[in-house]
């Protein structure tokens, strides 16, 4: 990859928030800690054999050439299958989640309890559905391996079976689902736009033309700004010399906040649910605009047609969302999110498919 050389004066703009340099060393060293797994879409799968793995099945869930309602998943079922089999057999549930998104997936850097192999124990709102899943397919919710997947890389995670599952804010789509499948949706979002409090900036509206815009690769951020892009500069101009390939699309999300707080980008178009931690980690910066500009829904994807682990995570998603407001859902969301997101009083509602 090609990298913009830096020296003295590369660093543009003054440091917001985070306490000058020492905090953007924490977030650069938080950046930094993730786990990259060596992927790619094609090859054997991380435990060796048919890459297919033995969870594909012939029917699968709706798929992009004829999707028109991407949230609606399978029956929810208790039922053993070849997938299931897999995870009881290893005795673990191998999960790829964030450890990077403040409240979501992230590590708590005053502890000094060790998990896998990062420092620091992994918490938030999508570690307390992984430990959910992993409770009711093996009787123990601490049975997971935590791997830590940058946003590019949850799909081809997935079709190489690094993973079982990647719970990491990734929203269901019709064009998603050509590439894995998703269980019944368990937080609705959208997409909106961060910034400085003192930029000029005022939302997804004609306020970006001009500006310099950070999104995550393989993002339905990015691809909204494909759709509509305001005037706005989102696309890396790579000239093989002096181009930095990740300054405006980069691979994982949190680097967005990092090229913010340095005034090499004048906002991030990003999920709503993450911005708002961002802006908790940083009070120079919050969300413009009154409401997000798009409705989107979290869930959680599997290997394309591993059927008897969608059912049975739409399961673990039935009992998770009951109790109303003693639910451990809404447990969870007064814990981790209801601060940065408050009003919400309940989780979206599950869509099935009729056949």
């Amino acid at each position: 990859m090609t990298r913009r050389r830096t020296g003295p004066g590369s660093t543009r703009g003054r440091l917001r928030g985070w306490g000058g340099v020492t905090g953007m060393a924490v977030a650069c060293a938080v950046t930094a800690s993730l786990t990259l797994l060596p992927l790619s879409h094609r090859g054997a799968g991380a435990f060796g054999g048919d890459p297919s793995g033995p969870g594909t099945a012939q029917v699968v869930q709706a798929r992009a050439d004829n999707c028109t309602d991407p949230e609606a998943s399978l029956p929810p079922s208790s039922a053993d299958g070849p997938s299931i089999a897999k995870i009881k057999a290893r005795g673990k549930l191998i999960a790829g989640v964030d450890q990077n998104s403040f409240s979501w997936g992230y590590r708590k850097p005053e502890t000094d309890k060790l998990e896998n192999s990062g420092t620091g124990k992994l918490e938030g709102f999508d570690i307390d559905l992984v430990r959910a899943i992993a409770k009711d397919i093996l009787g123990d919710p601490d049975a997971v391996i935590f791997r830590a997947i940058p946003t590019n890389q949850r799909i081809a995670a997935l079709e190489n079976d690094k993973v079982d599952v990647v719970v990491r804010t990734m929203t269901i789509n019709c064009s998603r689902l050509d590439q894995v499948s998703f269980s019944t949706a368990y937080f609705q979002a959208g997409q909106q736009v961060l910034a400085p409090k003192n930029s000029t900036i005022t939302g997804f509206d004609k306020s970006l033309a001009g500006k310099r815009i950070c999104t995550a690769e393989g993002s339905t951020a990015y691809e909204a700004l494909e759709r509509q892009s305001f005037g706005s500069v989102f696309k890396d101009e790579h000239d093989g010399t002096e181009a930095d390939e990740d300054r405006l699309t980069v691979p994982n999300q949190l680097d967005c906040l990092v090229r913010l707080q340095l005034g090499e980008v004048d906002a991030v178009v990003t999920d709503n649910a993450l911005a708002a931690g961002q802006a908790a980690q940083d009070p120079a910066v919050e969300l413009k605009g009154d409401k997000p500009f798009t409705t989107e829904y979290y869930g959680v994807a599997t290997k394309r047609g591993a059927n008897d682990l969608v059912a049975r995570v739409n399961q673990v998603l039935v009992d998770y969302r009951r109790g109303g407001a003693d639910s451990p859902w809404m447990v969870s969301y007064r814990k981790w999110l209801e601060a940065g997101l408050p009003g919400i009083s309940a989780p979206p509602a599950p869509k099935y498919r009729s056949n």
